[in-house]
């Protein structure tokens, strides 16, 4: 059979299963675990189809039995660190995209319901920020489902949010406050609260977090990358206060199948891990190396790089480093990798190795990797968590924050 029949006769099979499609949030921390879940569906029979946009769009050769949708936009971007606040940026683009996707998603969506007549398309999953899609698709008749990159406690935040403001919680007035504990969200401190460090965008996180609830209230179903014996207890309270069915599939890195060998771990374009550094892994002694990364989108201050390299080489443990472009609050995803103080690679010869991104769950699966020096979004935390490797938290904005109390306490 030739290559063309092949095509053919795999583009036909597509069309006979019943299609899932699927709209991320353009950030790397929602774009992974939506392409996993992608793996989950299409292991079990559906056939993928992915809206996307240019921002952080995924590379379709490394998923060749998915359709891709390219979504135009309108140049929506994070603000460029506003100046210093990454709150406020990103819930300013959340807002932006929404208004941006609504004409071109009802457009490309209509298009793809009379590509596959007939009935089979199930439904669309779509990142719960993203909730304009979501109606949008309600609207042509598609079944949709909800998709909460972050943990089940960050979400019962999220529903609890006009709740912490009536009761004086938020906005935080005083940093006095913040570390008051949440009594009716135990082992919460009010510093733990979504924009409770970042005053100045309460108003708009506000909006951004109703309408991620509303998205899920209005769906057919909430999916959260989460487990039960990590999260029963927050999982039980949003089965008794949310009145839609609520769906733990995590941890999602572990039970979607495997990218190809030649696939990044990574779908977005910008962030390309060095597989190098597994090498140098396995020359390590087990559980001796320290692990530091701070994820796609934290940023830190030039000061607070200086007292993270020189906390990394005082410790005199092996390390790899992941310094991504971008990390320096001010600086563009696309500048040049951050530069390390000077002596800190005499103080360190032969200690550590630093890279611009790493393959991070096979670094945290690995036998040399001994602690993880984390900024605590949920995906880096569920790794862990999952991979059995200590935590360093170092939370910088968002849901970041109480994922550090619950490592801490949980």
């Amino acid at each position: 059979m030739d290559t063309a029949e092949e095509t053919a006769i795999g583009t036909g099979d597509r069309r006979r299963r019943r299609r899932v499609l699927l709209f991320p949030l353009p950030y790397q921390g929602h774009i992974n675990p939506m392409f996993q879940l992608a793996g989950l569906l299409h292991s079990r029979g559906f056939s993928i189809t992915v809206f996307h946009t240019h921002l952080n769009a995924p590379d379709a050769s490394l998923h060749p039995h998915y359709d891709f949708v390219p979504v135009h936009d309108g140049g929506a971007r994070p603000a460029a660190d506003s100046p210093d606040d990454t709150v406020h940026a990103t819930v300013e683009h959340i807002l932006a995209l929404n208004r941006a996707y609504e004409a071109p998603f009802r457009e490309l969506l209509a298009a793809v319901l009379d590509d596959n007549a007939g009935g089979s398309v199930a439904c669309l999953v779509a990142d719960a920020h993203l909730l304009t899609l979501l109606d949008v698709a309600r609207g042509l008749g598609v079944p949709t489902l909800a998709l909460r990159t972050g943990s089940a406690a960050c979400f019962r935040c999220f529903t609890a949010f006009p709740m912490l403001c009536d009761r004086g919680y938020l906005p935080v007035n005083d940093t006095s406050q913040l570390h008051a504990p949440v009594i009716e969200l135990p082992p919460y401190r009010v510093g733990d609260l979504p924009a409770a460090r970042s005053p100045a965008a309460h108003g708009r996180t506000r909006e951004v977090l109703r309408r991620a609830v509303t998205a899920v209230a209005t769906s057919s179903g909430l999916i959260l990358n989460t487990f039960d014996a990590l999260e029963h207890a927050e999982l039980a309270a949003l089965r008794r206060d949310l009145a839609v069915p609520v769906s733990d599939v995590g941890p999602l890195h572990m039970l979607s199948p495997p990218p190809p060998a030649s696939a990044s771990a990574s779908t977005s374009c910008l962030l390309r891990p060095d597989r190098g550094c597994l090498e140098w892994l396995d020359a390590q002694a087990p559980a001796s190396v320290l692990y530091v990364s701070f994820g796609s989108l934290a940023v830190m201050s030039a000061t607070d790089l200086v007292e993270t390299a020189w906390g990394i080489a005082s410790s005199g443990r092996p390390f790899l480093c992941v310094l991504r472009p971008g990390i320096i609050r001010g600086e563009p995803p696309s500048a040049s990798p951050p530069q390390l103080p000077d002596g800190f690679d005499a103080a360190t010869r032969g200690l550590g190795a630093v890279v611009a991104w790493a393959p991070q769950e096979e670094v945290l699966a690995h036998a040399a990797v001994g602690a993880f020096w984390t900024h605590c979004g949920w995906n880096s935390t569920l790794e862990a968590v999952c991979a059995g490797v200590p935590m360093l938290c170092r939370p910088c904005f968002g849901d970041q924050m109480g994922n550090a109390r619950y490592v801490d306490h949980v």
